[in-house]
């Protein structure tokens, strides 16, 4: 496997990055996610647009613009040969003095890598079991829009699911609303309105997710953003969750009690695909 560096393709034995490096001390940096169809990474300009954000917020910089970037992802997609794959993305701050000050620390490392993945079959898509974990996040966590490398609480959580024999975990904030799962988006359908958190309850804004949201109006499907307790997805129509690396995953069970099925999710699911073909076939 190859890959990029900051600026060189490298053997991926040969890309090693430094243990002072401040991602792996204190996980200061920023990772995104991307599904490559065709050997084009689909919403290219939107994870970047998210990478931008979170940047700017850590006060990072970026090393590389965002058309060099792309234009390097498009080469390091055709040396590995892998036309359907999963690109990530990792920005850390680089090496700086030991400490939390960010002085001195000026020398941003951006790594890209892939990782094979097959097509998803829009006819059988994976189908998920769900628990609610016991980790909170902060409701109002303007950190949480954003792909930080810090991810414990949601590792935790998944771990929890993975003990309990589930594939993903639903988060709750501090307050005990309905925020999102440990690697995806949540939405709900209720009395045929999709619906899903809004970003002030402290959830990703997940590029998948606001691919739905468009969707839903060019569908002319009613939907809202609105903060929910889990008593109202257990009592939902369907639920379904949003990612990157498999777009529109219908949920079965919640805490093991099955979960209603709803056409919406099935439209959304096949116009999603449909979306990814349009945008990245040549």
């Amino acid at each position: 496997m190859i890959i990029f560096l900051n600026g060189q393709f490298v053997p991926e034995e040969r890309a090693t990055v430094s243990v002072f490096d401040r991602g792996f001390l204190y996980g200061d940096g920023l990772f995104e996610s991307l599904l490559v169809r065709h050997g084009r990474p689909f919403r290219w300009r939107q994870h970047f647009e998210r990478l931008q954000q979170g940047a700017k917020l850590l006060r990072l910089g970026i090393p590389f613009a965002a058309e060099t970037l792309q234009a390097h992802a498009a080469e390091l997609i055709r040396l590995n040969h892998l036309p359907d794959s999963i690109l990530r993305l990792t920005l850390s701050r680089g090496t700086g003095p030991r400490g939390y000050s960010i002085r001195g620390a000026n020398q941003p490392l951006l790594v890209m890598s892939l990782h094979a993945a097959a097509p998803v079959d829009p006819q059988k898509p994976p189908r998920w079991r769900v628990v609610t974990a016991s980790v909170r996040v902060p409701a109002n966590d303007l950190l949480a829009q954003v792909k930080t490398c810090n991810k414990l609480p949601q590792i935790l959580a998944r771990a929890e699911a993975e003990e309990q024999g589930a594939d993903e975990a639903l988060l709750l904030n501090t307050d005990g609303t309905v925020v999102e799962g440990a690697s995806s988006n949540l939405f709900w359908v209720h009395r045929g309105t999709v619906c899903t958190a809004p970003l002030v309850e402290g959830l990703v804004a997940g590029v998948t997710r606001a691919v739905v949201l468009e969707l839903c109006w060019s569908l002319g499907l009613r939907h809202e953003e609105r903060a929910a307790r889990p008593d109202e997805l257990r009592q939902a129509d369907g639920v379904f969750l949003t990612l990157s690396t498999l777009g529109v995953v219908p949920v079965v069970s919640l805490d093991r009690v099955p979960v209603a099925g709803s056409p919406l999710t099935d439209q959304l699911q096949r116009a999603y695909w449909q979306r990814v073909e349009s945008e990245t076939r040549g």
